[in-house]
């Protein structure tokens, strides 16, 4: 009976998770916006990124420093804060670009390193991925689902899996468009500017939930 109540919980979980990943946010748009600058192998290093960062936030949740955020709501606006401007130096990078995807200064985010580290950053100072750590997250963690080690390593392999599946196809996508519009230069500067202003709307939201809070 345990068995079965924690695979159903564990496909819980999945359903919160995919449901979470799939909508549009600072993530995916970084994955976005790589995959169309620097083609298929630089969108794949910005979801390498991307999956680690969200590695660390599960190993953060369950050292216990969601509960710390939660308790020091001052430390967490701190932390919005801080996404928000690294996000909207990124977006109001893209907006003033004439070059065609140029993702912010191009001798920092020509190399896919470059995109694994920015992507790392990216996903560790989202805001939606600290409320899914101190909101959702905590809701799948039981005693009696055996040892806590195990169920982060459970948890934390399931969300890699469906950040990797997810964002990979985003990077594939992107990566077969960018050649699609290797031949119009104009086309890929309204496209950078659209995701420039997805970033800076996302830093936007970020820095006014800071604000409220």
């Amino acid at each position: 009976v345990r068995c079965m109540t924690h695979t159903a919980h564990l496909w819980l979980y999945l359903v919160f998770l995919i449901g979470i990943i799939v909508l549009p946010g600072m993530d995916m748009a970084y994955v976005l916006g790589n995959a169309l600058s620097g083609g298929l192998r630089r969108g794949l290093a910005a979801v390498g990124g991307i999956v680690a960062g969200g590695v660390c936030h599960t190993l953060l949740a369950f050292a216990g420093v969601g509960t710390v955020l939660h308790a020091a709501p001052g430390l967490f606006n701190a932390m919005l804060l801080a996404g928000a401007a690294y996000l909207a130096w990124i977006g109001w990078s893209l907006m003033q670009s004439a070059s065609p995807l140029a993702l912010g200064p191009p001798a920092r985010a020509t190399s896919p390193a470059a995109a694994f580290v920015r992507g790392m950053a990216v996903c560790l100072m989202n805001p939606k991925a600290y409320l899914f750590m101190l909101a959702v997250l905590p809701q799948f963690v039981r005693p009696e689902y055996g040892p806590i080690a195990v169920q982060a390593a459970v948890l934390g392999a399931t969300t890699a899996a469906v950040q990797a599946a997810v964002y990979g196809m985003v990077a594939l996508a992107a990566s077969r468009a960018r050649d699609w519009l290797a031949g119009s230069g104009r086309s890929q500067v309204i496209l950078a500017r659209a995701i420039g202003l997805l970033l800076m709307g996302g830093a936007a939201w970020s820095a006014a939930s800071a604000w409220r809070g």
